[in-house]
């Protein structure tokens, strides 16, 4: 197998793995400190949708413009980015999504019911997860170092994503194993994801795939930025702490590029 297949596909499990690293923090570390969360959630919003607009979509464009020219590329590169964002909201409008189900976690729910908000934002994030290791994937076997820089935005936005899982599922049960499990096993869906998506597209690879992929994959995080991690970001604080961590992202997006031009 080639190595940087094989590369890829851990980027892609260490990523989701993370899943895990959240939950852990759920477990033993109590969430008062909401401001930070808020930080870490606007920082990854800001590299998804830096990332996504600097590098992804002009890669995209490249692909489509040598394939079809540059006219008939612009069109199919739009039409791939809002068809990833129609897939997203398709996911949305069918699985409740992690936000709603930590509102709810606010308003002081029966252990049945909190049990069942951990089980169903596990369900909502695993489904989340398998385009972004996709993304992550696919990145890496076209560049390493842009799938290196997806795959730690995406690493770092499952921290939260893993609490957010864990938490109601103890306070449920009182079962930190349950509850760490349940968790874990929602990330693994980014190497399922990774796995399913290689096995399918391989004998398929071509500039145009490759564009499309690109596209798409900036149009599915453009929205989990905006739709899913910037209010999530909102929810816990209402100062500037979502703004500066998206700004921060950005930043540390931009440096991470230029020093891997």
């Amino acid at each position: 197998m080639d190595t940087n297949v094989i590369y890829a596909f851990l980027l892609t499990l260490l990523a989701g793995l993370t899943t895990g690293v959240g939950s852990v923090i759920g477990l033993f570390v109590p969430r008062s400190n909401k401001k930070f969360l808020s930080l870490v959630l606007g920082f990854s919003a800001g590299v998804m949708i830096y990332v996504s607009f600097m590098e992804m979509i002009p890669k995209s464009q490249g692909y489509l413009d040598a394939a079809y020219g540059t006219q008939n590329g612009v069109w199919w590169m739009c039409g791939a980015l809002f068809f990833g964002m129609a897939v997203i909201m398709l996911i949305d409008n069918f699985i409740p999504s992690p936000e709603s189900d930590l509102t709810a976690q606010k308003t002081g729910q029966h252990s049945s019911g909190l049990e069942r908000m951990g089980v169903m934002t596990a369900l909502a994030i695993a489904i989340h997860n398998f385009p972004e290791g996709l993304a992550t994937f696919a990145s890496t076997l076209d560049d390493v170092s842009l799938g290196l820089a997806i795959a730690v935005a995406i690493a770092i936005h499952n921290i939260p994503e893993g609490i957010v899982t864990s938490v109601p599922i103890y306070h449920a049960t009182g079962k930190r194993k349950k509850a760490f499990l349940v968790s874990l096993l929602s990330g693994l869906t980014e190497p399922l994801g990774a796995l399913i998506g290689y096995l399918i597209l391989r004998p398929f690879l071509s500039d145009t795939v490759y564009g499309i992929i690109f596209a798409s994959i900036s149009g599915i995080m453009i929205y989990i930025a905006i739709e899913e991690l910037i209010p999530m970001a909102r929810e816990y604080d209402k100062g500037n702490s979502m703004i500066l961590g998206c700004i921060f992202g950005m930043m540390v997006m931009a440096l991470s590029l230029i020093m891997f031009m």
